[in-house]
């Protein structure tokens, strides 16, 4: 997947796009609900006053770009409800929006995006393992920003989150909403020749892989309206996503696209997400009868061949054992025959085909590869 910089007015398939252009112009010009992730990384409106000195006198790098200065509150407040207004008119009925930001901007965009229909999902701490500190010794030192995850709408029920990837990526335990994740450093930070910063709020691959892991899948599109210098795009197209990325500074693009020029998409089988059995389509037992993999008659029985059951026309099953005779579904049954409260059948029952047991899941699992998606 290459990239490229273009005008505005262009389709947001085909291949990945950098668009040179203000964020909220630019945005209305792409076509409505063609975006399936937004990720948006606004200006902060950090408000600085005067020099930033570390202990030794020496000057602590700020943001004093043009794009990071408002008149007033009231002024950033209206140019956040237009980009906005703007994401959501892109976004696909099941898409999702992230935007990150500090104490100095969140809230207000929080309650602004709210004020706009979109519907909070979770809000996530990323607390920074390395962050800069407090040089005045007159507050906290400044550890976290906060990421807002929201649906376009409230009653959206369908979107996209992988959490059993997020699982695998967690080393089994659920994802919380804080993420301990360092900043960008090293090698990652892009510098010109002179060591100065490319950027001066660059944000961490590690944090995009995890936004995108958590909320996307292969081939989705994913639009960044503050490209900055690429962080977005490089990691979608390591994860096979594609991108569309505005910004207006050239010299960010020149950077963005250069870096994600070397970026080398992921193998097919290295971008694959653990799927959730929440996701999965259901799959009555009645329907192994009607697509004739089993028969009204059939025996089924436990994997260790102790208890076995008969299928019946209506999708039940019947037994006639030590804890007395019985008709049900196969988890009652299952739950009935162990003198459990409960058992889920799909793991329990297993049909003998030519001398080996195989479990009925399997039969399940044929149904739903001839199924064309939900």
């Amino acid at each position: 997947m290459g990239s490229k910089a273009q005008g505005a007015g262009i389709s947001a398939g085909g291949d990945d796009v950098i668009i040179q252009g203000d964020a909220t112009l630019t945005m209305r010009q792409l076509p409505a609900g063609s975006v399936d992730l937004v990720f948006a990384d606004p200006p902060y409106n950090l408000q600085l006053e005067g020099e930033l000195l570390r202990p030794d006198q020496s000057r602590v790098d700020g943001v004093e770009e043009e794009w990071d200065r408002f008149s007033s509150f009231a002024d950033y407040d209206k140019f956040t409800r237009d980009w906005l207004l703007a994401a959501k008119r892109l976004l696909k009925p099941e898409g999702t929006l992230w935007v990150i930001g500090s104490y100095h901007n969140i809230f207000r965009v929080g309650a602004i995006l709210q004020d706009l229909g979109f519907w909070v999902l979770n809000d996530i701490v990323w607390r920074k393992t390395n962050p800069m500190p407090n040089f005045r010794g007159r507050r906290f030192t400044n550890a976290h920003e906060t990421l807002i995850w929201a649906t376009r709408e409230a009653g959206q029920k369908r979107y996209t989150f992988n959490y059993d990837a997020l699982k695998s990526l967690n080393e089994g335990l659920q994802m919380r909403s804080d993420w301990m994740l360092p900043l960008c450093t090293g090698a990652e930070r892009l510098k010109d020749g002179k060591g100065v910063k490319t950027h001066p709020t660059q944000k961490p691959e590690g944090l995009l892989h995890r936004v995108l892991i958590a909320s996307s899948k292969e081939g989705d599109v994913v639009l960044d309206p503050f490209f900055g210098t690429g962080t977005t795009g490089a990691v979608a197209k390591r994860l096979r996503r594609r991108f569309i990325g505005i910004e207006r500074d050239a010299g960010y693009i020149a950077a963005a696209r250069a870096r994600i020029a070397e970026v080398v998409p992921l193998a097919g089988e290295e971008t694959a997400i653990t799927h959730s059995k929440r996701a999965e389509r259901r799959i009555p037992f009645g329907t192994l009868i009607e697509h004739g993999l089993l028969k009204p008659g059939d025996v089924l029985v436990s994997a260790d061949e102790r208890h076995a059951a008969r299928v019946r026309a209506d999708g039940s099953l019947s037994v006639d054992g030590a804890n007395g005779a019985a008709t049900g579904s196969i988890h009652q049954i299952a739950a009935h025959v162990q003198g459990l409260e409960a058992c889920n059948g799909w793991a329990y029952w297993c049909v003998k085909t030519n001398g080996r047991l195989m479990p009925i899941d399997q039969l399940r699992q044929k149904i739903r590869a001839t199924l064309v998606p939900a």
